[in-house]
């Protein structure tokens, strides 16, 4: 089984990150690691992590940033960094584990067992069977707005904003990776935005043939949410600015940066 390191962005999770949970599933698959990243939180988030990564070295890591960015940008610098460490696949969950950790087991079997795939989007769908626990409000506008956010990329995807998703490590990744986003809360849009923009006119298969969206068991809506309801106002401005960005007809890709490393100002890994 080829191993795979998960980013988990952390922003002041002292107090509430599962450290226990994390210390029990490494012990249960030996082919998963974690890269937490503390995105400039003004608690002991940093100390809690450091301590994590030299309590397991090689299973947990840690990665201090000096300034908070928001999540897509401490995942983004995550996966930069992660990359260079040597596993087959990498991906995000957030921090409050919404998303259980064994999820990730089934998420990486599709990409060891399908090939063509590059992208594992978890989604987050209520069918029976399934232990979906969604706020109603946070449902039905979580729908509205992935009716605009299929309007903008036009790939018909149900569910771009769980917090679960997994990636091959390969070219692809390191070029949606590369760039800082636009956007601080609907990255995971933008990431599709810039495949379809990656792939236009070229003879590589397109988002609908590499990214297959995975219905996740189990999903908790966890209570200390950092996204404020004024934050809506912003993600349709954001929506705006990713379609004008990427997918008028904007300059296809033509070359690939090497992949680099983030900085930061107290590495631990």
């Amino acid at each position: 089984m080829s191993r795979t390191l998960i980013v988990i962005p952390c922003y002041n999770e002292a107090a509430r990150l599962p450290v226990e949970t994390f210390r029990g599933f490494i012990e249960t698959d030996p082919e998963i690691d974690f890269l937490f990243v503390d995105d400039g939180s003004r608690d002991e988030t940093g100390e809690v992590i450091t301590a994590l990564a030299a309590e397991r070295p090689g299973r947990f890591h840690a990665l201090r940033l000096e300034q908070n960015g928001g999540k897509a940008e401490a995942v983004r610098r995550g996966i930069n960094h992660g990359m260079g460490l040597g596993h087959a696949y990498i991906g995000f969950f957030d921090a409050d584990l919404a998303t259980p950790l064994e999820e990730l087991p089934p998420m990486r079997d599709l990409l060891e067992g399908r090939p063509e795939l590059e992208i594992i989007f978890g989604a987050r769908v209520n069918l029976l069977g399934r232990k979906i626990r969604r706020n109603l409000l946070r449902h039905y506008l979580g729908r509205v707005f992935a009716t605009f956010a299929v309007l903008v990329v036009g790939v018909p995807i149900y569910d771009t904003q769980c917090g679960a998703k997994l990636f091959r490590v390969n070219q692809t990744t390191r070029d949606l990776f590369e760039e800082p986003f636009l956007s601080r809360w609907i990255f995971d849009v933008e990431l599709i935005a810039r495949l379809v923009r990656d792939r236009r006119g070229t003879e590589q298969p397109g988002p609908r043939e590499i990214i297959c969206e995975y219905p996740l068991h189990t999903w908790t809506d966890v209570a200390g949410s950092k996204l404020r309801r004024s934050d809506f106002f912003v993600v349709g401005i954001d929506l705006m600015r990713i379609y004008f960005t990427y997918m008028r007809g904007g300059p296809v890709r033509t070359t690939h940066a090497e992949p680099r490393e983030a900085s930061t100002s107290d590495p631990a890994s």
